[in-house]
């Protein structure tokens, strides 16, 4: 597995020249993993900078940016560190796995280079890591976590105040500043199941059947396929019990007018404004989703191993079941691990379309 190692010029703080590089080796330091590899011209060896291998005379050392300029100057991996190997892959799950758990035990989440500290590695380094494997950035993941956290709060305590505080957050101002993104709406609204939003609907004919789609004033919030119009409203006015539904204007039609040109092509960047409410996991694991590349697929373990929790497949699926929003959030790209179909809650026809689609090099209607 070819691991990406970040330029030097990327990070002109951290291990920007040879002698800072040098003394990260001479020093193992755990900061310079995914930094830079270096390669000994006397055995054509390249290596991480925390290989345990005996200290190399600095006027053999060669730096590399990463993997493949090593081995273009003709360096093969060192069989202890094993910098082409699962060895940095997995310390990297781990390290952004304890990252996780700070966040979800801090309060208030410590800032970004408080984090990157605690956990051994350069900010800049660490973000960039943090992101690819759980597909958000440690800010937004803390954020989606102490949503939740907020949310159960709202359920249990006898009124807002309360909940504040059961949530961790040490002043109400500072959660009434993020009230809305936090929640989709207001503590009140949010305390009335959804009461007063106002949510425009529309329902158009695709190749895949009947489409639904609905806004929020923040986005989009529901995207469904299905045979017929009435059992999308149900399932519609179940998620949003308590919500005002409203005919479309000018502005919801070109949203729809775009929603339905993905569903022929969705291949096409998905650039829509979006309303998205979950959970903390199932963020991540949508954002995982949504990281998959037109014409690829991944299974759940896959995606499972990508956000950091290698053994919540189940958790996964749960979390693909509960998507909300078809196409927007391509859970028709999740297969068996054998490459085979699974199922999807529109329809397991209309995932094969979906993918043939992708995979065509022309979109079909």
């Amino acid at each position: 597995m070819l691991i990406p190692v970040q330029s030097s010029h990327s990070t002109p703080d951290a291990f920007a020249t040879d002698q800072q590089r040098w003394e990260a080796i001479v020093a193992r330091d755990p900061a310079a993993a995914g930094q830079f590899l270096y390669g000994v011209a006397t055995t054509r060896v390249f290596c991480h900078p925390g290989c345990a291998s005996r200290l190399p005379r600095r006027e053999n050392i060669r730096f590399f940016r990463n993997i493949a300029e090593a081995r273009a100057s003709g360096f093969r991996p060192c069989k202890r560190c094993q910098p082409n190997g699962p060895g940095l892959a997995a310390q990297h799950t781990e390290l952004i796995t304890n990252a996780c758990r700070i966040l979800r035990e801090t309060e208030p989440p410590p800032a970004l280079h408080d984090l990157a500290r605690r956990v051994g590695m350069s900010p800049y380094h660490f973000q960039r890591t943090f992101k690819r494997l759980t597909g958000v950035t440690p800010k937004a993941y803390a954020t989606a976590h102490r949503a939740d956290k907020v949310r159960q709060a709202l359920a249990e305590s006898p009124s807002v105040t309360e909940a504040i505080y059961r949530a961790g957050y040490q002043s109400s101002a500072r959660f009434y500043e993020k009230s809305s993104e936090i929640l989709g709406m207001s503590p009140q609204k949010f305390l009335r199941h959804g009461e007063d939003t106002a949510i425009r609907t529309a329902v158009r004919s695709c190749s895949l059947g009947q489409l639904l789609v609905a806004a929020s004033s923040r986005g989009i919030c529901f995207i469904a396929i299905g045979d017929d119009a009435e059992s999308l409203f149900r399932d519609l006015r179940k998620r949003f019990s308590r919500a005002t539904f409203l005919e479309s204007d000018p502005a919801f039609e070109e949203l729809v007018a775009q929603a339905v040109a993905r569903v022929e092509d969705p291949r096409l960047d998905w650039n829509l404004p979006l309303d998205i409410r979950g959970t903390a996991f199932q963020q991540r694991v949508w954002a995982a989703l949504r990281n998959i590349p037109a014409g690829a697929t991944a299974s759940y373990t896959d995606i499972a191993a990508q956000i950091g929790a290698p053994s919540a497949v189940r958790a996964v699926a749960q979390a693909c079941g509960a998507n909300k929003l078809a196409i927007a959030i391509p859970c028709h790209r999740i297969v068996r691990r054998d490459g085979g179909i699974s199922g999807y809650r529109w329809g397991v026809e209309r995932k094969r379309t979906l993918l043939r689609k992708e995979a065509s090099p022309k979109a079909q209607s």
